[in-house]
């Protein structure tokens, strides 16, 4: 069965059971994961998964807690003895500095290196750049501090989850999150780059969606306060994204 696994639901903080946000999109022929802030390792084991069985890693933007773990988690398949290749996806201006920060460690000189590919993602964004049996992944760009993308994942089964990432209220995003059937949106607090749980909820509304997920936020703004404040712009269903939590 096709399924979202939440590794990480905090802000750029990570605090005791709560690491930056990361996903896992398990699907037959793709293991796809979204982020690394935090090494996965023990999150993949606690669901019964393996860093090597991941097919494709999306790099959303190059900022510390979303690939700061980039180079361990490279290393950790090497030394897992990884054979099959990798892809990481990003936007070019992302995947340059994540290229230099693994040339840092001489990652390509290491001893039967598994092979890396990179693809890049267009600034205009791309629809269907990871496409598998079960599930297809579109990218837009949205509206972060550095240049960011936004991902619509769109199941064989006619579902729709929508992540927001890091970003303000604009237009790329209504466009991701139209008709989704789950948005996991990030709550990080209404500023330049981030949304707050209310504009959240209005998001929601707008697109017509069904489920909201906040993600990215502050635990200690406190969990119910969050979702009070996002039911103020929609009636739907809403819950706090927790880590391990399948969607």
């Amino acid at each position: 069965m096709e399924q979202i696994i939440i590794l990480g639901s905090s802000n750029a903080v990570a605090k005791l059971g709560q690491e930056n946000t990361h996903l896992f999109i398990d699907t037959p022929d793709k293991k796809i994961m979204v982020d690394c802030g935090d090494n996965p390792m023990a999150k993949l084991t606690a669901i019964g998964t393996t860093i090597n069985e991941i097919t494709d890693l999306v790099l959303t933007h190059f900022h510390a807690d979303h690939l700061g773990s980039l180079p361990l988690l490279i290393m950790d398949m090497w030394l897992e003895k990884r054979q099959m290749p990798l892809t990481i996806h990003g936007l070019e201006y992302t995947l340059d500095r994540a290229k230099r920060l693994l040339e840092l460690f001489n990652w390509q000189n290491w001893q039967n290196m598994f092979q890396v590919e990179f693809n890049v993602i267009a600034e205009s964004g791309s629809q269907g750049f990871i496409t598998g049996k079960d599930v297809t992944v579109s990218a837009l760009p949205v509206l972060h501090l550095v240049p960011t993308i936004g991902l619509r994942f769109e199941f064989k089964n006619s579902r729709v989850v929508t992540y927001s990432c890091d970003t303000e209220p604009c237009d790329n995003l209504y466009r991701l999150a139209q008709n989704a059937d789950v948005l996991m949106q990030e709550a990080a607090g209404e500023s330049k780059g981030h949304t707050s749980a209310k504009q959240a909820g209005e998001i929601a509304t707008r697109c017509h969606v069904k489920k909201l997920v906040l993600i990215h936020y502050e635990r200690r703004h406190g969990e119910e306060t969050l979702v009070s404040e996002a039911r103020k712009g929609f009636m739907g269903e809403v819950v706090m994204a927790q880590d391990l939590m399948r969607v």
